[in-house]
């Protein structure tokens, strides 16, 4: 029988944030501690009140001091000029500005950190996993094992318009050699990292806790189609605007909800579409589920790369919907069929068994075990 071990979690991204690092961080941790393991969190300070949280999980929790690099976009008399823009991109480009500050935070949360079984660093922000690197030394190991998680590939990210500068290379191979494993969500992704480091890397996916039988039998019924579509934007890759415009030329109502913190490449839409156009900002995703439950089908607009798989794609599948992928070059047959309920060109996606929690845990702690 495998005993209960102590693990640290570190991670910038946790609970109450609406992100998918925050939901990888705050779902291991609430289920491990479930499981009866000694379970500390490390993550950045913010104000929120987590006594619910832990009387339910509890977990230790620690958190770094408030950030004290401010973003370019705080200094009120640049704000939304383009001169905030430039400088914002260009100090993220060369320095991680300004979540470089994180790498010293962290390693200075690391100090006194010792004894531990098991660590677990989350990415992103990589400067998580710079700090571990700096703090994890021969006399100051921290855990037995450490296993660096990361979400989206860092030098092998081709979803931004700009590449990584050179020598952000030196930290990405220094933080891999110090790391006992790389876990990673989808095998598509394993060439966006260093060869040297592949044998280190595992799959592991996203995981949520779920009762499939509380949807399994739920169908909506709308009398017009209504679709869904949850998530972030990029201009040219992950781009509204074709599908929009489209819907925009229709005759037919419908309604087509989305909820994004980006709503820039929407705007000009909204007077186009008027009711058939609903937008809200992120909601809890307890919330959104119950949403997306309701809708004839979904929307997912395609990244154009196998690096980088929509972690959204595991909550559509646990709702049961079809699921309607949209490329940039907009395959217009496919919206109209769906549109008529006809579902065939759906995305083929895996079983959402793969993704449960009790089973995402498991795959980690075989890594230490």
């Amino acid at each position: 029988m495998k005993k209960n071990i102590n693990i640290l979690l570190i991670s910038s991204a946790f609970y109450p944030e609406i992100s998918p690092r925050s939901f990888r961080a705050s779902e291991l941790a609430k289920e491990l501690t479930r499981q009866g393991h000694v379970v500390t969190v490390i993550s950045k300070y913010r104000a929120h009140d987590y006594t619910s949280l832990l009387n339910e999980f509890p977990f230790q929790l620690k958190m770094w001091k408030p950030a004290a690099f401010k973003p370019i976009s705080s200094i009120r008399w640049l704000k939304g000029t383009v001169l905030d823009r430039f400088l914002t991109r260009i100090l993220a480009l060369l320095f991680e500005y300004p979540v470089i500050e994180e790498m010293f935070r962290v390693k200075h949360m690391l100090k006194k950190e010792v004894g531990y079984d098991l660590l677990l660093s989350f990415a992103v922000p990589y400067p998580v996993h710079w700090g571990v690197a700096w703090a994890r030394k021969k006399k100051h190991q921290i855990a037995q094992t450490w296993i660096a998680d990361c979400g989206d590939p860092y030098m092998g990210d081709r979803l931004d318009s700009f590449r990584k500068l050179f020598y952000f290379s030196y930290l990405e191979k220094w933080f891999c050699r110090k790391a006992e494993f790389i876990t990673i969500p989808v095998e598509s992704a394993i060439p966006a990292y260093y060869k040297e480091f592949h044998h280190k890397i595992r799959i592991i996916p996203q995981g949520f806790s779920f009762n499939l039988n509380e949807r399994k039998n739920k169908q909506p019924d709308n009398n017009i189609p209504h679709f869904a579509y949850a998530g972030g934007f990029l201009a040219g890759i992950r781009d509204p605007r074709p599908l929009l415009s489209f819907l925009s030329n229709l005759e037919e109502p419908f309604r087509f909800y989305v909820y994004t913190n980006q709503r820039e490449l929407l705007n000009d839409y909204i007077p186009l579409l008027g009711d058939n156009l609903i937008i809200s900002d992120f909601i809890p995703r307890d919330l959104l589920m119950d949403k997306l439950v309701e809708m004839d089908f979904l929307i997912n607009f395609d990244n154009g790369t196998t690096l980088n798989v929509p972690s959204k794609l595991i909550d559509y599948i646990i709702t049961n919907r079809p699921v309607l992928n949209i490329y940039y070059d907009l395959n217009k047959t496919n919206v109209l069929e769906f549109l008529k309920g006809n579902y065939s060109a759906r995305m083929d996606l895996p079983g959402p068994e793969h993704y449960h929690i009790e089973k995402v845990v498991g795959q980690f702690m075989e890594l230490k075990y």
